[in-house]
């Protein structure tokens, strides 16, 4: 057995022998649903949430201190997963569906409904999730709605991106800054490129007007970030979309397995491609990771499927000559990769290449010139200036 996989047995006992302890003390905290947003067609929903003690974590604010944003994140990475709690998923066809948790308190359940509950804003079909039972104290609130993304058939195209360093600034090149901004930030402190929102916006809304092409981001983070994720998203308008996210739990890798993060990424984008035979994509990343090797994948697997890929260049000259490289080499396979080095060159080839409104550009600029005024966090430029 290998080192990882002795840490992950370790983590998993303690974890679970924490878990009884309190248990049997009566120190457990009352449970709570969080639905994840997923996607599905109109015959198929795929519904995915968790069951966790509650972890208190409050609505983000610009006022909140360094330490309580260090102490939210410890609280997300110290949830106390349910394991068999038991939930009825109905899906607004008269039908229930009881669904239990696994060890790490997920729930998944594919479910082929005889018709969906209306949409919201266009896309959003609400499925309801009761929990029944839980080996904890159950909340007073024990129904929630899981969105299920259905993509309506005049869709002119998705648009899958990465998060990290493509919409929200990570600095995942530099590990000490990426610590920094990870942990000391809220999803109100922490920043999106500039411009990106207004970008993303235009790209939902393509060419027939309707802001009705559909969003999916897929990224390493791990699950117990999605709140502050999606949080982010909503308060800088940027389109909501499933958050396609990564279990934190220690897994084995076999010899000569893809990446992780290269994996993860890759298994997602097909599931996505295959849910949705009919549909091109537009693929968003950066470059200081593997999205472009992961896309060029993606092109190979799915000829004729992908549109447009957007790179954002992150500034290191030996990443910027791979994208380059793998740039050249889908052009036999006809699909353009721009490395862009920022939103207002990739909303000019999007109008060009027929994606967006010609308008897209003019709006783009102008968010990005209302970002570039916005003052960057207090914190980070007073580290900056040598004060702290």
């Amino acid at each position: 057995m290998s080192l990882l996989d002795r840490l992950s047995d370790l983590a998993e006992s303690a974890d679970d022998l924490l878990r009884r302890a309190r248990t049997r003390l009566g120190l457990l905290h009352p449970v709570q649903i969080l639905p994840y947003r997923s996607y599905g067609t109109p015959t198929r929903l795929y519904v995915k949430g968790r069951v966790l003690t509650d972890k208190g974590i409050g609505e983000p604010d610009p006022s909140d201190s360094r330490w309580h944003n260090l102490l939210n994140m410890y609280r997300r990475f110290d949830s106390q997963e349910m394991p068999g709690a038991q939930l009825i998923i109905r899906p607004g066809d008269g039908t229930e569906h009881p669904v239990v948790t696994d060890e790490e308190g997920y729930f998944v359940l594919n479910i082929e409904p005889r018709e969906l509950n209306p949409a919201v804003d266009f896309l959003w079909h609400p499925v309801e999730v009761e929990l029944v039972h839980a080996p904890a104290p159950l909340p007073t609130q024990r129904s929630a709605a899981a969105p299920v993304l259905v993509p309506p058939t005049d869709a002119e195209y998705g648009i899958i991106s990465d998060l990290d360093d493509t919409v929200i600034q990570t600095s995942a090149t530099d590990l000490l800054r990426m610590a920094r901004t990870v942990l000391l930030r809220n999803a109100r402190s922490r920043l999106p490129f500039k411009g990106v929102a207004e970008f993303y916006r235009q790209l939902q809304l393509g060419r027939n007007g309707k802001r009705n092409n559909p969003f999916f981001y897929v990224s390493s983070s791990p699950w117990n970030l999605y709140d502050l994720l999606e949080d982010f998203l909503a308060l800088n308008q940027i389109p909501p979309g499933p958050l396609l996210l990564r279990d934190m739990a220690l897994k084995k890798k076999a010899s000569g397995d893809a990446s992780a993060h290269h994996g993860h990424k890759l298994k997602e984008i097909d599931n996505l491609l295959l849910t949705y035979p009919q549909l091109p994509f537009v693929l968003i990343g950066d470059s200081g990771q593997e999205d472009a090797n992961i896309y060029r994948e993606v092109v190979r697997r799915h000829p004729g499927r992908v549109l447009a890929i957007y790179i954002r260049d992150v500034n290191l000259p030996e990443r910027t000559a791979m994208v380059q490289r793998v740039a050249e080499e889908l052009r036999g396979d006809k699909v353009e990769m721009l490395l862009v080095k920022d939103t207002v060159q990739a909303a000019e080839h999007a109008v060009a290449s027929g994606l967006v409104f010609t308008e897209a550009v003019p709006a783009v600029q102008a968010e990005k010139q209302k970002d570039e005024a916005t003052p960057e966090d207090p914190g980070e430029a007073a580290e900056q200036a040598g004060t702290k």
